[in-house]
C-alpha cells in the first residue's frame, strides 16, 4: 500500500510539473505564426487606428478615441484581453459575432462606426487567427476608457440597431470568384472586408447604409470628403496606374495627383504603409477594374487665373501675427499662412515635400471640404517614406478668414470660382451636414406616433 501510494504522488507531483511547465513554455512555431498572421491582419483591418488611446503614452487597443458620428460622439472601447475591461472573457463566437453581426459579449449592438458591414466577409480561418492575436499577442490593459459612448434619442437605444441589421447586414464570409485570379480575389477580399474601404468612398442612403449601386463613387465622411475612386477618368483614378495608387497607399501622396489627409492619413500611417507590396499590389488591381461611376466635377474656368503677387501684402510669413489679423482678404491671409510652403503661386517646392496647389485634388475636388478641413485640423501623416506636418489654422484664423482663403486658393490655382462661406467651414468643422436620419427624427417619430393614435382610433370606431 505504501508503494502504492508512492507511486500516486510520483504521478500528481510528475502532472502538477508538466502543468506548469506548459503554462510556462514557449508557443509552438505554429502558435507564433498563428499570432503573426493576426498582428497583420489587425493591421490590414486598421483596429488599432479607432482603438487608440487618447494619451501619447497610452498602450495599444486600450480604447478611448472618440469617433465624432452625426448622431453623437462613440467612444472605442478597450479591446485588450483585460478580463475587467476588455474582451479576455470573449469566447471565439462572441469574438466573431462582434466583428460580423455587430453584437458584443453582452448581447448589446454596437454601432456601424464599428465596420462590421465589412467585417461580416471575414473568413473563419481570419476570424480565428485574429482572435488568437488579441488573446496571446496583445498586452492587457486593466482600465476602461475615461469616457463612454453618449448619443442622443432616440440612437442611443442599442436596440434599433436590430432592425438596420436586418435591413442592411448578411453576414455571409467572403466568396472567391471562380471567373477571376487569385490575386484580383485577394485584392476583392483586402478591399471590401479587411480594409472595408466602401465605407468610408460609397455614399449612404436617407437610413445611412451604403449604396450599393454607387460603390466607391466618393462620399462624405463627417467634415470630409472621401473621394470617388472607381474607374472613370475624369471623377474618379482611372488615369492612376497600378503603382500610383501602391504608391499612395504606402506614403500618403502621389506627385501632382494627390495628398491623404484627415481620416485617410491615419489609415496610411497605421494601416496601408505597413502591408505587403503583393497585397497592396492586389488591392490596386482591384480598385482599378471596378467599374467606372461618373460623379459631377468641379466647374472650372478655361485657363486658371494666377495670382497678382504685386496685389499681396509681401514679407510677413508670420503665422501667429493671424490671431491678431481681421483681414478676410484671401490674397494676404495666403501671402501671411500659405505662400512661405506653397509657394506665392502655388507652386510648392521641387521635392514636393510641400505640395503644389495646382494639379491638387484638395483644391480642385467638386467640394472644398477637404481643403477647408486640412486648413483647420492641419495635417500629420506617417507614410513609408517620411513625415508630414502641417499646422492647423483653426485656432489663428476665425471660420470668415478660412473661408475667404479657401475660395482665394481655388479660384487663382484650380480655375473654381465657387463662393465658401463662413457657415459652410462652421458646419464643416461640427462634422458636416447632419444626414436624413438626424435632421428628420423627430418630424418622422411624431408622425408615427400621430399615425399610430390615427390607427388606435380607427380600430376603436370599428369595434363601436
Amino acid at each position: 500500500m505504501k508503494t502504492n501510494y508512492r507511486i500516486v504522488l510520483i504521478m500528481m507531483v510528475t502532472g502538477l510539473f508538466g502543468i506548469n511547465y506548459a503554462l510556462g513554455a514557449e508557443p509552438t512555431f505554429e502558435q507564433t505564426q498563428l499570432i503573426k498572421k493576426g498582428e497583420y491582419l489587425a493591421i490590414v483591418a486598421d483596429c488599432a487606428a479607432c482603438h487608440r488611446p487618447i494619451e501619447e503614452t497610452g498602450k495599444p487597443f486600450s480604447g478611448g478615441y472618440t469617433i465624432d458620428s452625426p448622431m453623437g460622439k462613440i467612444i472605442a472601447s478597450n479591446i485588450t484581453p483585460s478580463d475587467s475591461y476588455g474582451i479576455g472573457k470573449w469566447t471565439e463566437q462572441q469574438f466573431a459575432d462582434a466583428l460580423r453581426k455587430g453584437i458584443n459579449a453582452k448581447g448589446d449592438h454596437l454601432y456601424p462606426a464599428m465596420p462590421y458591414t465589412s467585417y461580416q466577409q471575414i473568413t473563419d480561418e481570419d476570424i480565428h487567427a485574429l482572435y488568437t492575436y488579441f488573446m496571446q499577442g496583445v498586452a492587457p490593459v486593466d482600465k476602461a476608457p475615461n469616457q463612454q459612448t453618449s448619443l442622443s434619442f432616440p440612437f442611443n437605444i442599442r436596440q434599433l440597431m436590430w432592425g438596420w441589421n436586418l435591413l442592411f447586414t448578411h453576414e455571409k464570409p467572403f466568396t472567391p470568384s471562380a471567373t477571376s485570379s487569385a490575386q484580383l480575389n485577394r485584392g476583392h477580399y483586402l478591399v471590401d472586408a479587411l480594409a472595408h474601404c466602401s465605407t468610408c468612398h460609397t455614399p449612404r442612403n436617407a437610413l445611412m447604409a451604403e449604396t450599393s449601386s454607387q460603390y466607391l463613387a466618393g462620399a462624405a465622411l463627417g467634415g470630409w470628403y472621401a473621394p470617388n475612386i472607381t474607374s472613370d477618368k475624369e471623377s474618379g483614378i482611372g488615369t492612376w496606374s497600378t503603382d500610383d495608387i501602391v504608391t499612395y497607399l504606402k506614403t500618403g501622396h502621389v506627385n501632382d495627383k494627390a495628398q491623404a489627409a484627415g481620416p485617410m492619413a491615419e489609415a496610411v500611417e497605421h494601416s496601408f504603409r505597413k502591408m505587403s507590396d503583393d497585397d497592396l499590389h492586389a488591392m490596386a488591381l482591384w480598385i482599378q477594374q471596378v467599374p467606372a461611376i461618373t460623379t459631377p466635377t468641379a466647374n472650372r474656368s478655361q485657363s486658371q487665373a494666377q495670382p497678382d503677387i504685386n496685389a499681396v501684402i509681401t514679407g510677413q510669413g508670420n503665422q501667429a501675427s493671424l490671431a491678431n489679423s481681421s483681414t478676410t482678404d484671401g490674397a494676404v491671409l495666403y501671402e501671411s499662412a500659405c505662400a512661405s510652403c506653397h509657394g506665392r503661386q502655388g507652386e510648392g517646392t521641387s521635392d514636393h515635400f510641400y505640395p503644389p496647389l495646382t494639379h491638387n485634388t484638395a483644391v480642385s475636388s467638386i467640394t472644398p471640404n477637404n481643403l477647408i478641413m486640412t486648413i483647420s485640423e492641419g495635417l500629420v501623416r506617417q507614410g513609408q517614406d517620411t513625415t508630414v506636418s502641417m499646422p492647423a489654422f483653426n485656432q489663428q484664423l476665425s471660420p470668415a478668414q478660412i473661408a475667404s482663403v479657401t475660395q482665394y486658393v481655388r479660384q487663382h490655382f484650380a480655375g473654381i470660382d465657387s463662393p465658401v462661406s463662413a457657415e459652410q467651414v462652421k458646419q464643416l468643422q461640427e462634422g458636416g451636414e447632419a444626414p436624413f436620419i438626424v435632421k428628420y427624427t423627430w418630424p418622422m417619430l411624431i408622425g408615427g406616433l400621430i399615425l399610430l393614435a390615427l390607427l388606435i382610433l380607427i380600430v376603436m370606431r370599428r369595434k363601436r
